[in-house]
C-alpha cells in the first residue's frame, strides 16, 4: 500500500464526493496523507491502513433517537466497545439506535462502511450533531474515509477541529467512552 500526501494526481475516476472532499481540504489548506485500497466495511477490515498511515481508522457511527428527529455521528477508537446505555445518559438523549441508512445518505451522502466526519460537509442544515470520544479528540491524527470506502485520509486532528469543523458549520460535543 503506497501513501500519497493530498489528492489523486488524476482524479477524473473518483466519485464527485470524493472529489469534494479533496476540493474543501485543499481550500482549507488542510495537509493529509492518503491511501487507496479496495473497499474496507469494518473496522477490522482498516488494519493495514492503520499500519501504513501510522494511525487508527476511527469507528463511526451513525445513530438516532428513538424518535428519529435527533441524528448524532459519534467518532470513537475502535478498540473501544459502544455502549448505547452510556452514549445515551452523556448527551441527554434516551434510547439511542443506530439510524437508518436512507437518512446517512441523505445528510451525509454516504453509505454504509464510508461513515466519515468528511460527510458533514454535506450536512448543510445541521440535522447531525458531532460527537467525539475525548481519546479520538486529544490524538494528533486522526484517520477517516473520504466519503468513500476506497481511500483513507490522515489528517491532524487540529485541523479537523478547528478549520474543517468550523468551514462546514458544525460543533461537537466530547464524551468519554469507557
Amino acid at each position: 500500500m503506497e501513501i500519497f500526501h493530498g489528492r489523486p494526481w488524476d482524479d477524473g475516476s473518483r466519485l464527485p464526493k470524493e472529489r469534494a472532499v479533496y476540493d474543501l481540504l485543499d481550500r482549507l489548506e488542510i495537509t493529509y496523507d492518503r491511501v487507496d485500497h479496495r473497499p474496507l466495511m469494518t473496522i477490522a477490515d482498516c488494519d493495514e491502513v492503520d499500519a501504513t498511515l501510522d494511525i487508527r481508522i476511527c469507528k463511526n457511527l451513525f445513530l438516532c433517537n428513538h424518535q428519529k428527529t435527533r441524528f448524532y455521528l459519534l467518532m470513537m477508537p475502535g478498540t473501544k466497545k459502544f455502549v448505547t446505555k452510556e452514549v445515551s445518559r452523556m448527551i441527554g438523549s434516551p434510547r439511542l439506535s443506530f439510524a437508518d441508512e436512507s437518512y446517512m445518505e441523505e445528510f451525509l451522502d454516504i453509505t454504509p462502511g464510508s461513515v466519515s466526519i468528511m460527510g458533514l460537509m454535506n450536512d448543510r442544515e445541521n440535522r447531525v450533531q458531532l460527537l467525539i470520544d475525548r481519546e479520538v479528540a486529544e490524538s494528533e491524527y486522526l484517520g477517516c474515509h473520504p466519503c468513500v470506502n476506497t481511500s483513507s485520509l490522515k489528517l491532524r486532528t487540529k485541523d479537523v477541529l478547528e478549520k474543517f469543523l468550523p468551514a462546514v458549520h458544525h460543533d461537537y460535543q466530547v464524551v468519554e467512552i469507557g
